[in-house]
Parts: C-alpha cells; structure tokens; sequence
C-alpha cells in the first residue's frame, strides 16, 4: 500500500488550498469540503478533495461575492 495518507486534517486541507483554518471548518460544516467524523476527529478524505478540485468549479465560500446596493 502506498504511504500517502488516504485522510488529511482539516488544518492540512487549509494548508494545501492556501485557506485560513476557521475558513476550511465552516466549509467543512456547510458540505462544501466533503469531510468524515471519527469521534470528534473531522478528517478530510484526499480522493474526495482531489476530485472537487478536479473540478475546476470554485467553491461557494471562495468565489467572489457580488455587491448589492
């Protein structure tokens, strides 16, 4: 089996999009970053975070927000 861990850490997940911690959780609690719980352990499954960023689609949270007046 190869070595690469098949979860990361919700800071990991942050740290490879170049995202603030606190932004990766609310995106992990709104669905937008798919997630699993082990107990009180929230991991992020790599497969399923390659494949969202395969994509190409921005995320919700990060796409620009337009400005009503």
């Amino acid at each position: 089996m190869d070595e690469e861990k098949l979860t990361l850490t919700v800071s990991e997940t942050a740290r490879l999009l170049g995202i603030s911690r606190g932004l990766a959780y609310e995106m992990v609690r709104t669905g937008e970053i798919p997630s699993v719980r082990f107990g009180k352990r929230v991991l992020v499954p790599r497969r399923a975070l390659e494949r969202l960023l395969e994509k190409g689609q921005p995320l919700q949270s990060l796409a620009p927000k337009s400005r009503q007046k």
